[in-house]
């Protein structure tokens, strides 16, 4: 008898923990999103070890930067809904590629100066699961972007 009620508190206690109580696990939904967008846009991407997508529209000529460098890059940020939620003027923005989403740190190392295409970000190499300055935890993040130096 004892067992009996020990297993259907443990089963209760079980089920009270919902999907809703624990982190949420995005790695496989995002891409899975990243591909349905991928295809119903036509495009044509790599997909890198990390689960980065990128899209070299352009490679360009000058430089490739590392993931040390500095660089200065125009960019425009949106979701998969197309929704922007940032972008830098034409000239674009200096920054360390240490210091942003690990998804710039890699893909950002793709091009060369002058070169250009998109960053499809899931997640993980994102912000994560959870919300950060606006932005939903576990979205995935799409970026417009050009090269424009390495500094």
């Amino acid at each position: 008898m004892k067992n009996s009620l020990l297993v259907a508190f443990a089963l209760a206690l079980f089920m009270s923990c919902t999907k809703d109580d624990a982190p949420v696990d995005y790695v496989i939904k995002n891409d899975q999103d990243i591909q349905a967008y991928i295809a119903t846009h036509n495009l044509i991407a790599q997909k890198s070890s990390t689960g980065l997508y990128y899209v070299i529209d352009t490679q360009g000529t000058g430089a490739q930067p590392t993931k040390t460098d500095n660089v200065t890059v125009a960019y425009k940020g949106y979701y998969l809904n197309g929704k922007v939620f940032d972008q830098s003027n034409a000239e674009g923005i200096s920054f360390y590629l240490q210091q942003v989403i690990k998804g710039w740190t890699e893909g950002i190392t793709y091009f060369k100066v002058g070169g250009s295409g998109k960053l499809l970000v899931p997640a993980h190499l994102g912000y994560g699961n959870k919300k950060y300055r606006g932005i939903p935890g576990g979205s995935v993040l799409i970026f417009d972007v050009a090269l424009k130096a390495v500094n």
